[in-house]
């Protein structure tokens, strides 16, 4: 089949490499020339994309990077995976609405469009599915599919990928239904069909809220431990002994990406403008997490007072600038705010991160440096907050004077634990 995948960034790219490597015809569309440019030179941007796999479509002719819109003429398939920010607590919609009227355009009778980007129940037929009607003069359901299979795109896990994770499909009828699980069905192992869109958004919406919130249970019961002398990790390595009932969440310096501090805010958004109540547990779990770079920046300076040092002038060497273990993604990242915090007091800032390569998520004034012995043995302190395995952490125990570690992952005399 010929396909689109509108977007090419974290979630799009690789849809689109898979959709080219099982043999259909695809055209990555994205307005971002840059992000093109790269493409069709056969770099990756994306962690789960390797170069030499981008070269390989390329050379193959099944994959046609694209930043102009006729190239999403004749299509079978189209996919919208594109960004949904928040703008002021309000889900910004835009990056779908230009994608949904582009590929309006090139509607013909019998294709299908699907919808991935995270948004709140209701996006793929309240608005995707009329600017679609209005941009191509057909209808929904009866002369062209729409349908809804969220992504569950995890960067940088290595068992889990696009292939083997269960993909949840829906259309806004039978027909669409299995027109989306079909194209799915050929890029992934398996995949969930539901009875509605609706239903497909709101178990996004529901998987991203529940480690949400749990991950903000953990966070609270840290600070709260911390303060009543008590080892929360030994507490949760406990608690995770316990076959049933029971799954391990585990403190850190706060979320980041897009699912945590982003989608679960689309539910709450929705609950609010709808029916008029307060999703109180998104609520609560914003209020927690979004607080845990103020809470590291906290210990920091108490860990700092007690060594008889201030901030102000202080060298801090901040470990990992991604949001995750293993990752390139900034996105949101709780090293930004803590980053923030302590050039604000007057804290020389430096990081080391081999993953995040683009400065686009990173404070100018944050000095990039590579971890080493000299770097270390010159902080005053050094905050682990991604624990990729490419940091030497030996090293980091070995030559730091003191070490605030955010993912538990150290021990030592000079060494504490969030």
């Amino acid at each position: 089949m010929r396909v689109v995948i509108a977007g090419q960034g974290y979630v799009g790219l690789p849809l689109a490499v898979r959709a080219a490597q099982v043999g259909h015809q695809v055209v990555g569309f994205d307005v971002d020339d840059d992000r093109i440019k790269r493409l069709a030179a056969g770099e990756s941007y994306v962690d789960d994309v390797s170069s030499a796999d981008l070269q390989e479509i390329l050379a193959s002719g099944h994959f046609l990077p694209s930043a102009d819109p006729r190239s999403c003429a004749g299509f079978d398939v189209a996919v919208i995976a594109v960004p949904t920010p928040l703008r002021e607590g309000t889900p910004d919609l835009s990056y779908i609405e230009d994608s949904a009227r582009i590929l309006a355009r090139y509607l013909r009778p019998g294709a299908t469009v699907a919808l991935e980007s995270t948004t709140y129940p209701g996006t793929t037929t309240e608005l995707v599915g009329p600017i679609l009607e209005e941009g191509s003069g057909l209808i929904a359901g009866v002369d062209f599919h729409l349908g809804y299979s969220p992504e569950r795109i995890d960067p940088g896990n290595r068992e889990w990928n696009l292939a083997t994770t269960p993909k949840v499909v829906s259309g806004i009828d039978p027909a669409s239904l299995e027109r989306v699980r079909a194209f799915y069905a050929s890029v992934v192992e398996q995949t969930v069909p539901v009875s509605d869109p609706k239903v497909a958004e709101l178990a996004k919406l529901l998987e991203n809220t529940f480690r949400h919130v749990n991950i903000a249970l953990v966070n609270e019961l840290a600070v709260y431990a911390h303060d009543l002398g008590i080892d929360v990790w030994e507490a949760i390595d406990a608690a995770s002994s316990k076959p049933f009932g029971y799954m391990r969440f585990v403190p850190g310096p706060g979320v980041g990406g897009h699912c945590l501090p982003i989608d679960p805010s689309y539910l709450s958004w929705r609950v609010q403008r709808t029916l008029g109540q307060s999703f109180r547990f998104v609520e609560l779990a914003n209020d927690i997490n979004n607080h845990m770079p103020d809470y590291v920046a906290r210990r920091l300076v108490t860990a700092l007072n007690n060594r008889r040092k201030a901030v102000n002038g202080s060298t801090i060497l901040l470990l990992g600038l991604a949001y995750k273990r293993n990752s390139g993604d900034a996105r949101e990242s709780p090293a930004r705010r803590v980053a923030a915090l302590l050039l604000d007091m007057g804290a020389e800032v430096r990081a080391a991160d081999p993953h995040v390569v683009e400065d686009a998520h990173v404070d100018s004034r944050v000095a990039r440096v590579s971890l080493t012995p000299e770097q270390l043995a010159s902080a005053d302190a050094v905050v682990l907050l991604a624990d990729h395995d490419a940091f030497d952490l030996d090293l980091v125990v070995q030559h730091a004077a003191y070490v605030l570690d955010t993912r538990h992952r150290l021990t030592g005399p000079n060494v504490e634990s969030i």
